[in-house]
Parts: structure tokens; sequence; C-alpha cells
């Protein structure tokens, strides 16, 4: 069964830090391109990192670039999001997808999705 799972949301303050995994079954292990989406509430669902497996390139969207880090792990098949300097406007349900190999951006265009796992920032 195809299947992606995220753990590791919570609530923290700003400036704190926050990691989450997403395990993925053989098969969705198999798509060419990993990656994060968030949703913050009344806004549309947007990239936060994407992983291009064939060749091990990484793209993040500037709003997380270097606070956020994103790492594979093939003998677990997950996919990891390491968050650091953590805002309020980072506030989100974050989503794992597996998709197709011209990585994309849009949500529309990714077959595979986790329930996903809310991370809130907040004082």
């Amino acid at each position: 069964q195809a299947e992606l799972v995220e753990s590791g949301g919570g609530s923290v303050q700003p400036g704190g830090s926050l990691r989450l995994s997403c395990a993925a079954s053989e098969d969705v292990y198999r798509r060419q391109c990993m990656a994060w989406f968030r949703q913050a509430p009344g806004k549309e669902r947007e990239v936060v990192a994407r992983f291009y497996k064939p060749k091990g390139w990484l793209y993040y969207d500037d709003s997380v670039r270097g606070r956020f880090t994103a790492s594979i792990d093939n003998t677990k098949k997950t996919f990891d999001l390491q968050m650091v300097r953590l805002k309020p406007s980072d506030t989100a349900m974050y989503y794992c997808a597996a998709g197709p190999n011209w990585c994309p951006t849009a949500p529309s265009q990714f077959d595979n999705w986790g329930r996903g796992t809310q991370v809130t920032v907040s004082s």
C-alpha cells in the first residue's frame, strides 16, 4: 500500500527547533521526487523543500532557506526536515509528498501524500 507517514510536529516558541520525519512505503520511496509542503489556515498549500533523488539536488523556498534542512535516508526510507529559528509565520500543517521526476512545485502534480503533522510557533 502506497503510504507516507509524517511525525515530529508540535508547539514551540519563536526561535525554537523541530525535526519532522516522513516514513515512506517501499513503492512510494521509489518516486524520484520527495517534497515537504505546508498549509496555513486560509492559505494555499506551498512547497517548502524538494529533493530530486537521481541527482541529489535539494531546493528550498526562499522563506525557509538557511533555516530548514531536508535530508533523506535510503536505508530507513525516510525524508526528514530539520527546522531551526522557527517563526510564527512557519505555523502550518506540514505534509510530505512524493512526485514525478521533474520535481515540480505545484501540489496538484504530486500523487502521494501523507496526512500531515501540525507545527505551531507561538510565544
